[in-house]
C-alpha cells in the first residue's frame, strides 16, 4: 500500500495498492497524487530501496524536495504511521480482501470516511473536510453505513 498524506490536516490525498511495487509504479503514484496542479513542496519517506532514480527524477520534475527519515525511525514520520495504524485497526483487520481490486475499493471507501466523516480529537472532534452543525429542526437522526458497514455516519434528514 502506498499512502500520500497531507501534513497540515492529516488528510489522505492518495492511496493505492499493488502486489508488486516497482519504481515506475511508485513514480506514477507520485504523479497522480502530487501532479503539476498540486502545491506539494516536500515528501517524507523512508529508506525503502524502491525510492531510487525513477522516483527521484519524478519528484524533481514536480519540484518536490525529498525528506528521508533515518533507518528504523518511524517516529520521524509519525502522522503517516498513525494513519496506517488507524487503517489497519479500523478497516483491514476486519475485512478479508478477495483480491487487489477489492482491497483498493475497501481502502478507497475508508479514505472517504477518514477525510469526510471520521472525527479527529485535534480538530475538536470535527472531520478533516469539516461538517455543518445539524440542528433539531433539520429532522430526525439517521445512520448510514460506511466502508461496507464497518463504520456509521449519523446525520439529520427531513422526514
Amino acid at each position: 500500500m502506498l499512502l500520500v498524506l497531507s501534513n497540515d490536516r492529516r488528510q489522505i490525498l492518495h492511496c493505492n495498492v499493488t502486489t508488486r511495487p516497482t519504481a515506475e509504479w511508485i513514480a506514477r503514484q507520485l504523479l497522480q497524487a502530487c501532479g503539476p496542479d498540486e502545491n506539494s513542496q516536500y515528501l517524507t519517506h523512508d529508506h525503502e530501496a524502491i525510492y531510487v532514480n525513477r522516483f527521484r527524477r519524478q519528484a524533481k520534475v514536480l519540484g518536490i524536495k525529498e525528506v528521508i527519515t533515518s533507518p528504523r525511525s518511524p517516529w520521524q514520520n509519525a502522522y503517516a504511521e498513525r494513519v496506517i495504524k488507524s487503517i489497519r485497526r479500523e478497516c483491514v483487520d476486519h475485512v478479508v480482501a478477495l483480491g487487489g481490486r477489492h482491497l483498493k475499493r475497501i481502502l478507497s471507501q475508508y479514505v472517504d470516511h477518514h477525510n469526510q466523516t471520521r472525527t479527529h480529537l485535534s480538530l475538536d472532534k470535527d472531520a478533516l473536510e469539516g461538517r455543518k452543525i445539524q440542528t433539531k429542526e433539520r429532522g430526525r437522526i439517521v445512520s448510514f453505513g460506511r466502508v461496507g458497514g464497518l463504520h456509521h455516519e449519523c446525520c439529520r434528514i427531513a422526514a
